[in-house]
């Protein structure tokens, strides 16, 4: 195994040790800048958005996210891995 392998995996092992939301903040404020959370937090509402229904230009209103990462959020709705619909409440459901 590749050291890249290796670190993403320890990454991967340091969110599943993740309990609580104070402990998750802790860890996103060390591991990311301000920017980047808020970034991941726009892509995750955006997602929850497109999952309800909403139209791109709707989404794009409600979030001031770029037609570029929204296309993106789309196909990874679509074709990824399903994490999106998984992890997202939409609906008052859980995927």
């Amino acid at each position: 195994m590749k050291d890249n392998d290796i670190q993403i995996n320890q990454l991967y092992d340091l969110f599943i040790k993740v309990k609580s939301r104070e402990d998750c903040k802790a860890l996103l404020d060390d591991l990311c800048t301000f920017k980047e959370i808020e970034q991941m937090a726009q892509r995750a509402y955006a997602a929850k958005l497109f999952l309800e229904g909403k139209t791109y230009s709707e989404i794009i209103a409600d979030t001031d996210i770029s037609s570029t990462t929204l296309s993106r959020i789309s196909r990874s709705i679509s074709h990824g891995s399903g994490g999106y619909k998984k992890f997202i409440e939409y609906d008052g459901k859980e995927q």
